[in-house]
């Protein structure tokens, strides 16, 4: 691991009380580990016996695995952290302090992209203050500190700060903590009743080791040495790291106590174990909400708000909408998940949606609906799966108009991953007025003869116009300015040429594809790992796309995943 001494001073008795008495500082976490007085969980480096349980067996073949890779300390996102300081106060709700937290940068598609999330000075600051007001809050309500309190600690008081540094401190850090680490702990608690006068000397010490363990880049990064020496290549991780990327794939969250225990029984020793456990998990309805936030991130569902529509041409829109927009696509995506057992297939063709009275209205149709979602079948001939569905159509679409061109490019790059290049600089806007309908416009905008068209023509604009028969707020239409729509055109899928007559035409080739199931592989390979796809993941892709394509649901793809050797190992680390 990577030391560091920590330099930084923070004038007043509490800056000296969190710097001096935590063993931590700003430094420390700006790196990817430390050692100190309470930073190294264990001696020896990689390769060494930690705490936290025996490695995964893997199976025979994996020592020629290709294996990406990755950071060995990825941090917690915002919400991972959010909901990892409830459940290990065991608080009802989160404490919401990571609303207030620096903002991470924008980087790939999903939240938990380890290459962005650093600990800024301003971050580090953010989890000092969050560590503080916690360790006060929880410490000055007997009920919430009873909840933190392990069952039967001991009565003599040396032994019952000890027990609880120990028990606290392994669900803190998601391992058990070495002799060493309690003992430094144990210290601090004993000084809980200096830095905190007037307390009980007990309820002290627990706030002291609360913020602590709070600050502490143990708690802060999931830390993934391994289980012992490189066999083959790569480094087994140890149970605990397992059951900890297992919660925050599927809860986004720290291990429940039944999944400590299973790590700590060795429960989590075999691929087959663990693709067990984790079918068990995927049963809980946290992994629901996660499922819901992976297709919240990759279809962007947060462009459903603030939209504006012409109040002339579509007074029903009103901005509710977004809200409701949103809502169907959450549990339309969790019936085709969890209810039917579905994957990419289902989730590009299937004609169930689910709607109140406004999307009643724009889906035209007929019978009373309230504001109550209600699960329908939509009209074969004009609906087909999510692309379908008013969320990206009005949502990719000006006020008054259909937005060929953005949809055409969420369709490559969401659907189908082509690298497409930047727009230039300066681009202008469609001309308006000098043709008749909408795919007149962009065709002599951006068609053949123009400077846009090698990309435009054979990859943007097709895919665009497949949804001409959509309005501007999703609405199917067979006239665009009492011209007929033309929706019709040709994508290349496979090498060969591929003609479709509209967007329902288009979302069944795309099913069939292996481009759209290869890229919603890639997406799950980098939203379970928290990185960019790498060319060391290309067997494990291909394998999950070949699956996706025959039918496999998206849980099985999860499931093959995380039994994997790049869930179960990772390749040592480089000498420094």
């Amino acid at each position: 691991m990577m030391s560091s001494s920590c330099s930084r001073t923070t004038s007043g008795p509490r800056g000296a009380r969190r710097l001096l008495g935590a063993g931590l500082c700003a430094a420390a976490l700006l790196l990817p580990g430390c050692t100190g007085s309470l930073g190294a969980p264990w001696e020896g480096g990689e390769g060494s016996d930690q705490p936290g349980g025996g490695g995964v067996d893997l199976p025979e073949g994996a020592e020629g695995a290709q294996v990406a890779a990755r950071s060995m300390f990825p941090r917690l996102s915002h919400a991972q952290w959010e909901n990892t300081v409830r459940d290990l106060l065991r608080l009802d709700e989160g404490p919401g302090f990571s609303a207030s937290f620096t903002t991470d940068p924008l980087g790939g598609v999903f939240d938990n992209n380890e290459a962005v999330l650093q600990v800024t000075p301003g971050l580090w600051g953010d989890y000092q203050r969050a560590a503080e007001e916690l360790a006060a809050m929880v410490t000055a309500d007997e009920a919430k500190l009873g909840r933190v309190l392990p069952a039967d600690l001991p009565a003599a008081p040396e032994a019952r700060a000890r027990a609880f540094v120990e028990r606290f401190g392994e669900r803190a850090f998601r391992r058990p903590l070495a002799a060493g680490e309690i003992d430094a702990y144990a210290a601090l608690f004993d000084r809980g009743e200096a830095l905190f006068p007037g307390e009980d000397p007990f309820v002290a010490g627990v706030r002291a080791a609360l913020e602590a363990f709070l600050q502490s880049p143990h708690f802060v990064y999931r830390v993934e040495i391994g289980a012992g020496p490189a066999e083959g290549g790569l480094v087994p991780l140890s149970g605990h790291e397992i059951a900890t990327k297992l919660a925050y794939l599927f809860w986004n969250t720290m291990p429940s106590d039944e999944l400590f225990l299973a790590a700590a029984a060795g429960e989590l020793s075999s691929p087959e174990a663990v693709r067990a456990y984790a079918a068990r998990m995927l049963e809980d309805p946290r992994a629901r909400e996660v499922v819901g936030a992976f297709h919240r991130q990759l279809y962007d569902y947060a462009q459903y708000h603030d939209l504006n529509k012409d109040p002339e041409l579509y007074p029903e829109f009103g901005p509710e909408m977004g809200e409701a927009m949103q809502r169907e696509a959450e549990l339309f995506v969790d019936h085709i998940v969890f209810d039917r057992d579905g994957g990419l297939t289902d989730l590009l063709t299937s004609r169930t949606a689910f709607v109140n009275d406004d999307l009643a209205a724009v889906y035209g149709l007929e019978g009373e609906f309230s504001e109550a979602f209600e699960r329908v079948e939509l009209d074969a001939a004009e609906r087909s799966g999510l692309l379908t569905r008013a969320g990206f159509l009005a949502a990719k679409a000006t006020a008054r108009e259909p937005d060929t061109i953005h949809r055409g490019v969420f369709v490559n790059l969401r659907i189908l991953c082509v690298a497409l290049p930047s727009p230039p600089d300066n681009v202008a806007a469609l001309p308006p007025g000098e043709h008749r309908t909408n795919r007149e416009r962009v065709e002599a905008h951006t068609g053949k003869g123009t400077c846009g068209a090698a990309c435009h023509g054979a990859l943007i604009n097709p895919a665009g116009f497949a949804f001409e028969h959509y309005d501007a707020i999703g609405q199917y239409r067979t006239t665009d300015n009492g011209e007929p729509v033309n929706a019709a055109d040709v994508y290349a899928l496979g090498g060969q040429p591929r003609s479709f007559a509209d967007a329902v035409e288009l979302s069944q080739i795309l099913a069939e594809s292996s481009e759209a199931h290869a890229c919603y592989a890639k997406r799950w390979i980098e939203f379970a790992h928290g990185r960019d796809a790498r060319p060391e993941d290309r067997a494990l892709l291909s394998a999950l796309a070949e699956a996706s394509r025959g039918g496999a649901s998206t849980r099985e793809l999860l499931l093959q995943i995380v039994s994997s050797p790049s869930f179960l190992a990772r390749v040592p680390a480089e000498a420094p």
